[in-house]
């Protein structure tokens, strides 16, 4: 189980003590192709509001893999093709290519992606996610925010933290930066997808029931953290 509760992500109340506030993110490339986690990003992101962070994996920095723990205390990360003994030392080789994860009342499965073919394919990641059993499936190496439902199960990627380059959009597309929380109470999942679009962060919000459609409405823009003291 990952951590203890903490506030919404919007400085709601929280209803009940067995909500569980998670961090997923991947897809970094730091430092050869972005240079840090946009500043804006790092304003949301104190130590203290997440309980634990899931990560796709490209990395590619230990210093950041290092950033992320202080954020959270269980910071769970698998293997990207880029996350190798000269980017992480004395890291990498310990980096799983999947995990499973109980993250409140859910299951979640982690993979990097790049060992599905075709990437990002829904049949590839929804065999995936049956070989782990998992409530939800988050994925990465697309660099692109995706969320859906397939066979009754939540599959979700970030996209790159970053908005890192990568060959798979092609020359003509770059990548948004973006991240999501995951806020869990029982069955209930609310999803909150950060983007920097302009400059600015822009934010939806995902309601999901295990056995019912997702939802997805439009989410106010978050007011940054007191700065920790």
């Amino acid at each position: 189980n990952c951590g203890s509760p903490l506030p919404a992500p919007h400085g709601a109340e929280r209803r009940a003590l067995d909500m569980v506030l998670v961090l997923v993110l991947g897809d970094l490339h730091i430092p050869h192709r972005a240079p840090k986690l946009p500043d804006k990003f790092k304003a949301l992101l104190v130590p203290g509001k997440i309980s634990c962070i899931l990560c796709t994996g490209n990395i590619a920095d230990k210093p950041t893999l290092d950033y992320l723990r202080t954020l959270a205390s269980e910071v769970h990360c698998v293997r990207g093709d880029f996350d190798d003994a000269v980017s992480l030392p004395g890291v990498a080789d310990s980096l799983p290519e999947t995990k499973l994860v109980t993250v409140g009342d859910f299951k979640v499965g982690v993979v990097h992606g790049h060992q599905l073919v075709p990437w990002g394919d829904a049949e590839s990641l929804g065999a995936m996610q049956r070989q782990l059993d998992a409530d939800v499936l988050i994925s990465g190496h697309t660099h692109r925010f995706a969320t859906y439902e397939y066979e009754g199960k939540l599959f979700i990627n970030p996209g790159s933290a970053t908005g890192a380059f990568t060959p798979t959009l092609g020359l003509a597309e770059t990548a948004t930066p973006s991240f999501v929380l995951m806020d869990l109470q029982g069955a209930q999942a609310v999803i909150y997808v950060y983007e920097l679009v302009g400059g600015e962060v822009k934010v939806k919000k995902i309601e999901h029931t295990r056995g019912a459609p997702a939802a997805v409405v439009a989410a106010p823009p978050p007011a940054p953290p007191p700065a920790p003291p």
